[in-house]
This record gives structure tokens, C-alpha cells and sequence, in this order.
């Protein structure tokens, strides 16, 4: 069972599930998905993969507390700072540079934004961590309320790249609403490098400041591996890609088929993800793939050329009844779902009637929580 101190002390509840042992979670998650999945009648349903216990996380999001002598990096409880930069989901590299960048905001009087009282200007820290080849490598990104400190990080950013080796980009967003919304539309990326590279399965990818990633690496790497061994068992020449930010699902698959003939187009409606996408698609030389910044529904209903294969990896709230019921009446012989939400999944699945579920599998994304990824393969009956 994973030791925290902050859940242990009433600080922070954040893993909620952390008292139940590790298998018991997985065993909760599993029953779940059996009892939402059976009414389908899927020909196989896998063993959990599990996760690591501790330092997963990828990604740290911090709100900035606190004063300005005397910064905090964490949350709110009741009327007190909570301080997470020991955190144990993050590795000790990343628990490190908290502290660094902590001590950075105090050193050049960033204040940090008071919403009660709706003073200061910084207000979240977000730093993402990645291994490629064999080194740890790291994005730091400052929301700001406005642009009143912008010049002084500018100055002053190369002092952090000093302290933090590999720290490749350093950006700055301006989220000016006073509202719970992480993040604004204005970001300036003051390294002359925009991209942090992440590899998986040998496949160079790429993250930008406002590009969704998965926040567990070693799970995202072995879904990925999971999701084209499943494909690469099919007779697939061509693939959608639908909400398919940085090309993960997408790009995996066609790697690791018999053939690089397999046509890919991938489709995202965020423009830096698809950068990312486009990016790796040129070092990898395939010749038919094919990334666009567009609505993944209103792609798919306006296109007539309907692939063999239809990867679907949604936000939480799903891909959708308009988008599902288009996919019913087209009927790709495959489709392959990874789902967040087990709630919207099962909404969507009830749209495709003319498909089987042939295989089903849980990817622990999220330990000591309630939340899972499930990857579903669907075949055209």
C-alpha cells in the first residue's frame, strides 16, 4: 500500500482510494467494467494492466498559494496552504524542480494570485516530465494573469535552465478570467524550442504547451503496444484516427504493421497536437499519413471514404451520439475505442448494435482513484 504522508494527515484527498490495496483496486475497477460491459456480450474481457504505485505521474499542475515571501505549490484545504512538492505520485526529479521553481517565484517576487481577493498574478505551475532516450527532459509553463511579468521571467528563465538540466521549453500563459479554467488562449514560449520530445515504443513523439498528453507514461507506452498488437492481427489498409492529439494510437498502429502501406489520417481539433503529430510523421517517412486540426465529428460525416479501421480515444464527456450513430450506419469493419469514462463509453457502445466487442482491457492510467482507461476492439458483425 502506497505511504502518504499528506493523505495520512488529513491534507490532502486527492487518492482517494490509497487505503485499499493496490490488487483490491484493481479488482473494484474490474467488477465495474464487467457489470456496465456484459449486457454487450464481449468475447474477452483481459486481465487489468497494472500501473506503478508510486511516481507515475508525469505532469504536475500546481495552483500557486500562498505569499509572496513565502510562495506554496499545491492546493487549498479549508483555510489552509497545503504544499505538495513532495508529492509521491511525481518521481524524485520532478519533486526537485518543484522545489527549484518554487524558490525561483519567491527569489523574483512573482505574487501569487489571491482569489478571495482577486489580487496577485501567478497562479499555476505545470510541469511535464519525459524519458527519451534514457534522459529525463522537462516543460515548465507559468499562468499569469496578465503580462505584468512577463519581461522579468524572460530576464530571468535561464537561471531555472541552470538549476534543471534538460529543461527544453519554458512558456508563459495569460488566463486573465477571474474562473476555475487553467489556462488562456495567449501563450508565449520564450525557449528557442517549442516541442518536448517523448519516446514510446520507440516512436519519437512530441508534447507542446497546450497539447493533451497522458499524464502516466508507462501505462500510455503499454496501451499504445496493446492497441497495435490488437490491429496488427487485422486486415487493416486504412485508418481514421479520431481525437488523436499527438498521434499516439494512430502512429503505433501503423509502426508496428506488416506493411507501411496502411493509409493513417489523424484528426484533432487542437492545432499544437496536431503540430506534434505532423512532426513525428515526418521523421518516421511513412507515406500516407495525414494529420489535420479539424472537428473529429464533422470530419468524419462530411468524408465518404470510409477506412477499414476507426481509432477512438475521446475526452471524458465521449465521442458522442452524432458520431457513433454515423459510425453504425457507414460500418468500418473495425473499431477501436480507449475510453476515460466508463460512464460515456458505455452510452456510446449502445449505438453500434451492428458490432461485436472482441476484446476488452483495463489500463490502470490513474491509481488510488475511481478512474480507468478501457480499451475496447469492436468488429462489424
Amino acid at each position: 500500500m502506497m505511504q502518504c504522508s499528506y493523505y495520512q494527515q488529513n491534507k490532502c484527498s486527492s487518492c482517494q482510494w490509497i487505503d485499499y490495496y493496490y490488487p483490491t483496486q484493481l479488482e473494484i475497477k474490474q467488477n465495474e467494467i464487467l457489470e456496465q460491459l456484459i449486457p454487450f456480450k464481449p468475447l474477452e474481457i483481459k486481465s487489468p494492466f497494472a500501473s506503478r504505485e508510486a511516481a507515475f505521474r508525469n505532469k504536475a499542475k500546481m495552483a500557486v498559494l500562498g505569499t509572496v515571501e513565502k510562495p506554496v505549490l499545491g492546493i487549498q484545504n479549508a483555510d489552509e496552504t497545503i504544499d505538495l512538492c513532495d508529492c509521491p505520485l511525481y518521481t524524485h526529479n520532478m519533486q526537485s524542480i518543484l522545489k527549484i521553481v518554487r524558490s525561483y517565484i519567491r527569489k523574483q517576487g512573482l505574487v501569487p494570485y489571491n482569489i478571495n481577493k482577486r489580487k496577485g498574478e501567478l497562479k499555476f505551475v505545470i510541469i511535464n516530465e519525459s524519458v527519451s532516450a534514457g534522459e529525463h527532459k522537462y516543460m515548465l509553463r507559468f499562468v499569469v494573469k496578465s503580462d505584468k511579468f512577463v519581461q522579468k521571467i524572460r530576464d530571468t528563465y535561464k537561471q531555472l535552465q541552470e538549476k534543471i538540466q534538460n529543461l527544453l521549453v519554458v512558456s508563459i500563459n495569460i488566463q486573465p478570467k477571474h474562473a476555475a479554467i487553467l489556462e488562456g488562449e495567449q501563450e508565449i514560449v520564450l525557449t528557442h524550442n517549442a516541442f518536448l520530445p517523448m519516446t514510446l515504443n520507440h516512436i519519437p513523439l512530441y508534447i507542446k504547451s497546450k497539447s493533451f498528453f497522458q499524464t502516466n507514461t508507462y501505462i500510455a507506452e503499454n496501451l499504445y503496444k496493446t492497441a497495435s498488437e490488437w490491429v496488427a492481427t487485422l486486415q487493416i489498409n486504412s485508418i481514421w484516427d479520431l481525437f488523436c492529439g499527438v498521434g499516439g494510437f494512430g502512429l503505433s498502429c501503423v509502426n508496428n504493421a506488416a506493411s507501411n502501406g496502411i493509409k493513417l489520417t489523424g484528426i484533432e481539433i487542437n492545432s499544437d497536437a496536431i503540430e506534434c503529430a505532423s512532426k513525428t510523421a515526418n521523421i518516421l517517412d511513412f507515406k500516407h499519413l495525414t494529420f489535420k486540426s479539424l472537428d473529429a465529428t464533422q470530419y468524419a460525416i462530411a468524408t465518404q471514404d470510409i477506412p477499414d479501421l476507426v481509432l477512438l480515444n475521446p475526452p471524458r464527456r465521449g465521442a458522442g451520439k452524432d458520431l457513433m450513430q454515423y459510425l453504425e450506419n457507414v460500418k468500418p469493419n473495425y473499431v477501436l475505442y480507449s475510453s476515460c469514462n466508463l460512464t460515456s463509453l458505455t452510452e456510446d457502445l449502445t449505438f453500434l448494435s451492428n458490432y461485436q466487442i472482441v476484446k476488452v482491457q483495463l489500463f490502470d492510467m490513474f491509481p488510488h482513484t475511481s478512474h480507468m482507461e478501457i480499451l475496447v476492439l469492436l468488429a462489424k458483425k
